[in-house]
């Protein structure tokens, strides 16, 4: 299956858009609490999970806290500074229920292979987390840090070299950092999420590995990602729709006063209104089906089709640097306040 994705978000998009009352009945009959609200350029998305949504989204229970700006880029580094803002407010928010001191122990894990660029934000956050503040060299730790690498580079599972670590250190809580995958390509490198629920790494690209979580362990784990892979069909799926946006907007605008006055192409955003049933005498009824009932149709054209193709953004290199340095200041800043 393609249009894989790490974000919980995503499973449940066909929740945005429906009414205050119809959020209320669904959440009644799933055991899910959907909330959403914007913080300037900032979408904030949280999601509580119960035993029956659990059952109904193939998700743990748990709370899962999305940040997505579809604005931020990684030559404005502004744009990353009110991120890290909003991560370091949401951080303190989805540990409210753990009491943490000044002498609580924390470890941080950063999973993924630094060798490999797209899953490298674990690791580059481990090591600017190394020469931080949180640093400490008189013996009394508080925080330790560690990048397992993958199972694939140390033939180990990473969830032992996690335990074990944790069996030694005994810490109040365990931090995961990793790379995501996300089936919606406008949400690449645009998106943190934070969840209560640990983490079971390679699951977003179909290598699952054993999980990290506080059933394995014991420990409160929360687990920060961020989306750097997307499979290749979904970008098919998502240049149809845009084709069909742009085609459908073409002719509603024919005929009209203002587009004789146009002395270029008109440029069709997503976001814009379009009745795509104008398009319904050249394509079919499906053109009028919801973008994920498309997505199902894309899915059954491309099965067994490029099926293990991901694609990442040109300047991932850029954004996972940037991505490294917000995580690990942002923990930086929150622990130094405990």
């Amino acid at each position: 299956m393609w249009g894989r994705t790490d974000l919980l978000d995503e499973s449940v998009e066909m929740v945005k858009h429906r009414t205050k009352g119809e959020k209320e009945v669904l959440e009644e009959s799933t055991g899910i609490k959907f909330e959403e609200s914007r913080d300037g350029a900032v979408l904030i998305t949280s999601i509580e999970v119960d035993e029956n949504g659990e059952k109904e989204l193939g998700k743990k229970k748990g709370k899962y806290i999305t940040l997505t700006d579809l604005t931020v880029n990684p030559n404005d580094e502004e744009s990353f500074k009110q991120l890290e803002k909003m991560f370091i407010k949401y951080l303190e928010e989805i540990h409210e229920s753990i009491s943490l001191t000044k002498t609580s122990k924390i470890l941080i894990i950063g999973l993924g292979n630094a060798t490999i660029t797209p899953d490298a934000i674990g690791p580059k956050a481990i090591e600017y987390l190394q020469s931080s503040s949180l640093t400490n060299d008189e013996g009394n730790v508080k925080v330790v840090m560690y990048a397992p690498g993958v199972t694939g580079q140390t033939g180990f599972e990473t969830s032992d070299f996690v335990e074990a670590i944790s069996n030694a250190f005994q810490p109040d809580l365990i931090i995961v950092l990793d790379a995501l995958a996300a089936r919606n390509s406008e949400r690449l490198c645009k998106t943190i999420q934070l969840t209560n629920t640990g983490i079971h790494p390679g699951s977003g690209v179909g290598n699952q590995r054993k999980e990290i979580s506080e059933e394995v362990y014991g420990v409160p784990v929360t687990a920060i990602g961020i989306p750097m892979v997307v499979d290749g069909p979904v970008l098919y799926a998502d240049a149809m729709e845009q084709v069909i946006h742009y085609i459908s907007s073409k002719v509603e605008e024919k005929g009209k006063p203002s587009s004789a006055l146009a002395v270029t192409p008109m440029v069709s955003t997503k976001k814009s209104s379009i009745d795509h049933k104008v398009l319904q005498p050249i394509f079919g009824e499906w053109v009028t089906w919801p973008t994920e009932e498309k997505r199902k149709l894309f899915e059954e054209v491309f099965v067994g089709k490029n099926s293990s193709l991901f694609v990442t953004p040109k300047e991932t290199d850029a954004w996972v640097d940037h991505y490294a340095y917000l995580l690990s200041t942002g923990l930086e800043t929150w622990l130094a306040s405990k």
